[in-house]
């Protein structure tokens, strides 16, 4: 069921399962909180998962002004106030993987644990194919299709039905503000700041976050772990959805926490 928190003049939509430790779930940017309707129950018994619509996403309102990457971390950190946590674990995919380290940063005050996948830290030096998704185009649909599965994947009628469920078409100008804030985005020389327990997840066959990001935002983060996920692409929330919520699970549950 659907519900929302007022954040100044926005309205949050979001949608929570479980119960126990709280985990924020980080959308991608072609996607809103329905990328994690089949990843949410893998996560099992102890952790309260809660997947919402960013801006100009899904159910969730705005108003029609430009935002940058800090303003969508600012709404996260409104999101578990909103809900009554002081802190919650964090897990970002892709631009919610941005999000994800900007929080880190920015509002470090609300994070206990944070888990980037196939993010970028630095958008202008992403590959040509990220770059050209931030534009409006006939192929970008394809273009995301064929990024998030691998040549196996594709072969699963489920998980290809999947993708194109999960894909969200936006009108213009919504689509053109996200677009223009991911561009604007980079915290590379930032990285170090952050203090909160960190674990890195890539597709190590990614052709968008590829794999050597992890190992970018790795060096830069001491205490940070990566895993990288053979042959996967960009979409391991779908096609590797069951290593990744262990590997989540496990990483959020260590006795250590």
């Amino acid at each position: 069921m659907t519900q929302y928190i007022s954040h100044g003049d926005i309205t949050i939509a979001y949608e929570e399962s479980g119960s126990g430790e709280p985990l924020i779930l980080l959308h991608g940017g072609e996607s809103g909180h329905i990328q994690y309707d089949t990843f949410r129950p893998l996560l099992g018994e102890g952790i309260q998962a809660i997947a919402y619509d960013q801006r100009d996403t899904g159910g969730s309102t705005n108003p029609a002004q430009p935002y940058r990457i800090a303003d969508l971390a600012d709404d996260c950190a409104a999101l578990i106030r909103g809900l009554g946590h002081e802190r919650a674990h964090i897990f970002g995919a892709s631009y919610g993987g941005a999000i994800a380290l900007q929080l880190g940063i920015s509002r470090a005050d609300t994070v206990r644990t944070l888990t980037v996948a196939t993010a970028i830290p630095q958008f202008s030096t992403a590959p040509a194919t990220a770059q050209n998704l931030t534009h409006a185009g006939e192929d970008r649909a394809a273009t995301m299709l064929d990024a998030v599965l691998s040549e196996k994947g594709k072969q699963s009628p489920e998980l290809f039905a999947e993708s194109q469920r999960i894909l969200l078409h936006r009108p213009a100008e919504a689509d053109k503000r996200r677009m223009d804030a991911i561009r604007g985005f980079d915290v590379l020389g930032r990285l170090g700041e952050i203090t909160a327990p960190t674990l890195l997840i890539y597709g190590g066959d990614d052709p968008l976050g590829k794999p050597e990001y992890g190992q970018q935002i790795l060096k830069a983060i001491p205490h940070a772990r990566l895993e990288i996920l053979p042959g996967m692409r960009h979409g391991i929330t779908l096609e590797a959805k069951h290593e990744v919520a262990t590997l989540l699970r496990n990483f959020i549950l260590a006795p250590a926490r």
